[in-house]
């Protein structure tokens, strides 16, 4: 498995602090009995070895490991028979990918869906078309400096032939952990108006949202590039995503269709950030589900596994990377497909799954959401992060960043949103900067850190290494004053 390399730096830093605060200590107690050092010389020494345990306390070792899941002794739960299974291929993470006949997925098993026919490609041919953006702005436009990947890291150990798709397996004991469906998100209540705080704009308990949204067009289409982080989840029940979806219906019963990446313990049993396509005809009370866990979604790539651990992610300290997703109505058909990178038509959900999306959608949203029992509530909040964990401000870009977010409105060609408007429901804890005005291409940046009385900023990323720095200052201060100087204040105190 990865090591991730924010934990290799941290472990580094705690390692050197700790060995500057035992060498301080150490050098500290041999003067005192040596009866060689004065009292001024004594006090230094505990003080350096204060300055060190302290610029280490922040730093801890997170790392996690993971068990192979060939050696767990339950068996595995799935959808669709093991006599359909061509090859299963174990990842470097641990995940269990197998590779299933096209025509035995589990969408099959969805009622609606018992005399479906396959479609393998779309009727509609996509365009790179950049169309209807401020032309007259095209000098502003900030340079992208974020690599768009499609590669998982379960593709480092393999890949499965053409005419399979590739599923990730779902060990049989993490599937009902509670009473809900696995695999759903649970239904969006109203809230209670005895725990709801002033400034919350959503209406949905349990929920909160930092988001870019526009109506009032029939919507066939929307697409953005998201930037891949790994934001910290605090309970096994709780998750965060970045995604772009479509929307119709009512507010209990609403449809949509939903993709981005997540880090939901709830369902993939770690703390990974995972690729993951949604969908719901009725608000997630009785339908829907993420990726392939039940029937629905129909998968007609061989390369791509839904819920599979996205590879590389960005890092604090490293390049930027990020996906491309497309979801757009396929004319001839009103089945809604998902495009991966620009280059890979994943699957589609069947227009027969909805009543009013089979149609259009009337709503697009893109940003991040955190579920949590916690939010917008009296009680403590969760410490669970949106976006990688930190609010703008953007110019670092070090926080959640969205850019070239489109949309195809009435059957048209992909263009920005001519109209939209921020949803923040706790900007306490999670905030956003959508620019907009005076550049060529929108950038929506948000997320934050959910619990936390402080914000914490871009700038913060360097607190390892001013740590490091700071002790090992500190060690180097007492050499030079105990050794470095000791003739002089020798001959300072002969005077």
């Amino acid at each position: 498995m990865l090591v991730n390399l924010k934990q290799r730096l941290e472990t580094l830093v705690l390692g050197g602090t700790r060995l500057c605060t035992a060498i301080a200590s150490a050098l500290s107690i041999r003067s005192i009995k040596s009866n060689r050092a004065d009292n001024w010389r004594v006090l230094l020494s505990f003080g350096i070895c204060f300055c060190c345990f302290i610029t280490c306390g922040g730093v801890n070792n997170t790392s996690t490991s993971r068990s192979n899941p060939l050696n767990e002794t339950t068996t595995t739960k799935t959808t669709y028979s093991i006599n359909h299974k061509v090859k299963s291929i174990l990842s470097e993470d641990g995940d269990i990918i197998d590779c299933v006949e096209i025509y035995k997925q589990p969408a099959f098993n969805h009622p609606a869906l018992k005399n479906h026919i396959i479609q393998m490609a779309p009727t509609k041919v996509l365009k790179s078309n950049e169309t209807m953006m401020k032309e007259e702005l095209d000098g502003t436009k900030k340079k992208d400096i974020a690599k768009t990947i499609t590669s998982q890291l379960w593709q480092r150990s393999g890949s499965c032939p053409t005419g399979t798709i590739p599923i990730r397996q779902i060990q049989k004991k993490f599937i009902n952990k509670n009473g809900h469906a696995y695999g759903r998100k649970k239904p969006s209540e109203p809230q209670n108006q005895e725990t709801t705080l002033e400034n919350t704009t959503n209406s949905l308990a349990n929920h909160s949202v930092a988001e870019v949204l526009t109506e009032g067009y029939s919507y066939s289409g929307a697409k953005v590039d998201i930037k891949v982080w790994t934001p910290y989840v605090e309970k096994e029940d709780e998750y965060s995503t970045s995604r772009v979806l479509i929307q119709n219906g009512g507010f209990k019963d609403f449809e949509l269709v939903e993709t981005g990446w997540a880090v939901n313990p709830s369902v993939y049993n770690d703390h990974e950030t995972r690729l993951y396509v949604y969908w719901t005809a009725d608000g997630s009370r009785t339908t829907g589900c993420f990726d392939l866990t039940c029937p629905g979604f129909v998968q007609v790539n061989h390369e791509i596994a839904l819920g599979a651990a996205i590879y590389p992610i960005s890092k604090p300290y490293g390049l930027p990377y990020q996906i491309t997703l497309h979801i757009y109505k396929d004319p001839k058909t009103s089945n809604w497909w998902v495009n991966y990178g620009e280059s890979i038509d994943i699957g589609y959900w069947p227009g027969e799954l909805f009543g009013l999306l089979k149609y259009q959608g009337i709503m697009v949203k893109w940003g991040g959401e955190v579920y949590s029992s916690r939010v917008k509530t009296i009680h403590p909040h969760t410490a669970t992060q949106m976006g990688n964990g930190y609010t703008p401000p953007a110019i670092y870009d070090t926080c959640g960043t969205m850019t070239r977010m489109r949309v195809e409105q009435n059957s048209g060609p992909l263009i920005a949103p001519e109209w939209s408007d921020v949803a923040v429901d706790e900007y306490r804890c999670y905030d956003i900067l959508y620019m907009v005005d005076y550049v060529a291409d929108p950038i929506f940046y948000y997320g934050g850190p959910g619990r936390n009385g402080d914000k914490p900023h871009s700038f913060d990323l360097f607190a390892p290494f001013i740590s490091f720095s700071l002790s090992s200052s500190c060690l180097l201060l007492y050499f030079f004053i105990n050794y470095g100087c000791k003739k002089s204040v020798k001959g300072f105190k002969e005077l």
